[in-house]
């Protein structure tokens, strides 16, 4: 038995012992604190899109919550690529990944996304969200292990069904909410879950797509071809602000642009990222 082994069959108790020392707060108990931004209303009117976004902002120490949406922030969906978070976790853990440098050869199967079509490692898996090769990686690892896996950081419903190839993407039986995905990446933001600290710090590095002279943005996409998601957080020397974007996308790709485009509008009117970002 393998250490890496041993750990998964810990991560249970691991969990437990780290929630006593856990310094957030559910989203759902500070429901009422929960902000509507009307202005944030019409930045999804002025974009013709459907959806929610929530933010949590704690710069300076406090803990803002805002949404458009309420409602839908609570409701679940499946995480598309968003989940190559956590799953990114899962697989180093279980060393079916070394590290981020391990090249995982191109099958030879040609695919509508030509950037999948060749070598990937961690990094490109994750900057392309490439879904054979995490496709790849959830065979290696096995219903078993995806359960125990989902189950030890209570990631949304923490089901896979019977199709351990397909239960994060459109007809999966995995689904987060909005509310749940911010307080999943709070932990990780943290180093809370029960995974290496290095394993944590890694995935966080893959997750950077900007920065500037005081901010990082970080963040994961995901497109089930019915719902786009945008999730992540910008560091500022204040403190982070967290976000979770879900929205219709009738018109499939040419809506895609419009995640991050909505959330960064959004963050502007915070003062969350500079007008340049």
């Amino acid at each position: 038995m393998t250490l890496k082994t041993l750990r998964l069959k810990s991560l249970w108790q691991k969990a437990l012992a780290g929630a006593a020392l856990l310094t957030l707060v559910p989203l759902s108990a500070a429901a009422g604190d929960w902000q509507e931004r009307a202005d944030w209303r019409e930045i999804f009117r002025a974009n013709e899109a459907s959806g929610t976004l929530l933010v949590v902002d704690k710069r300076e120490g406090g803990r803002s919550i805002l949404v458009h949406d309420e409602e839908r922030a609570r409701e679940r969906f499946v995480p598309a690529s968003t989940f190559k978070i956590p799953h990114t976790l899962f697989v180093l853990d279980a060393d079916v990944v070394e590290d981020e440098f391990q090249v995982f050869p191109w099958d030879g199967v040609e695919r509508g996304f030509p950037q999948w079509n060749g070598d990937q490692d961690l990094r490109s898996g994750m900057r392309l969200s490439v879904v054979w090769l995490y496709q790849q990686f959830a065979r290696e690892l096995g219903d078993e292990r995806e359960r125990r896996y989902l189950e030890a950081i209570d990631y949304g419903n923490a089901e896979i069904g019977d199709d351990v190839e397909n239960f994060w993407l459109e007809e999966g039986m995995l689904a987060i909410s909005a509310e749940e995905q911010i307080e999943f990446l709070e932990r990780l933001y943290r180093n809370e879950l029960p995974f290496d600290e290095a394993d944590q710090r890694l995935v966080k590095d893959l997750m950077i797509v900007g920065a500037g002279s005081d901010w990082i943005l970080r963040g994961k996409t995901g497109w089930s071809g019915k719902l786009g998601w945008w999730v992540g957080w910008v560091e500022r020397p204040s403190g982070p602000v967290f976000f979770a974007l879900n929205m219709e996308t009738p018109n499939r790709m040419a809506d895609l642009p419009k995640r991050q485009g909505i959330v960064n509008e959004a963050l502007r009117t915070l003062d969350a990222l500079p007008p340049e970002a």
